[in-house]
């Protein structure tokens, strides 16, 4: 059903969720400037807000998930990268963004490879049980060893693990952090994961290390 202004009202709601999360994030003033001059502040204040709680996220999912058009969509960020509240990176084949000045290269290289599933399965497999060989981590997420093999070569190209007598995770305590912090966009594992954060984890102060 479409509003008096032609808007989806599906659409109209999903905006003003984002929008609201987008409100309350810290770059909302410089997103906020940026919308006020066009009238798109839904929309921008939205992606904003998404990218807030889904960082890595590419363009085609922001797109959808947020139910815009391409053009929209690329008007948006655009915008929103010239006041610099977001910013891009490749990935492979995929455009992702974050927000701006949040990650450091290897956390944008973790977030893009989080958002993939098998690597994903592997990561979060591996911090529950570094002990994991690559067969338990084949048997948990269902998929086969030289699936596992392969991802895991991907992986140790990109920094995030190593392969010596066993697979490890590299900076295991960061690659938790961002699973639990963003559970809810990566789904039930990371959920199940960030339930057990306490026993994976111990604090020093300020400082997390790794039991």
């Amino acid at each position: 059903m479409s509003s008096p202004d032609g808007v989806d009202d599906d659409k109209r709601a999903t905006l003003r969720r984002f929008a609201a999360l987008g409100a309350a994030a810290p770059f909302a003033g410089a997103a906020g400037s940026a919308a006020a001059e066009t009238g798109d502040s839904d929309a921008r204040d939205a992606i904003a807000g998404y990218l807030s709680t889904t960082p890595g996220a590419h363009f085609s999912k922001i797109r959808d998930d947020l139910q815009l058009g391409t053009g929209e969509t690329q008007h948006h960020l655009r915008r929103l990268e010239e006041v610099d509240a977001i910013e891009r990176y490749r990935d492979g084949d995929y455009k992702r963004f974050v927000v701006a000045d949040r990650f450091d290269e290897f956390e944008k290289q973790a977030l893009g490879y989080l958002r993939r599933e098998t690597p994903r399965g592997m990561l979060i497999e591996l911090l529950a049980n570094p002990e994991a060989t690559g067969g338990d981590i084949a048997d948990a997420l269902g998929v086969s060893p030289p699936t596992v093999s392969k991802y895991a070569g991907e992986l140790e190209e990109a920094g995030l693990l190593s392969r010596g007598d066993g697979y490890a995770v590299e900076r295991p305590e960061t690659v938790l952090l961002l699973v639990v912090r963003y559970a809810d966009s990566f789904g039930d594992r990371a959920a199940t994961l960030a339930t057990e954060a306490d026993r994976l984890m111990s604090y020093d102060g300020s400082a997390a290390t790794s039991e």
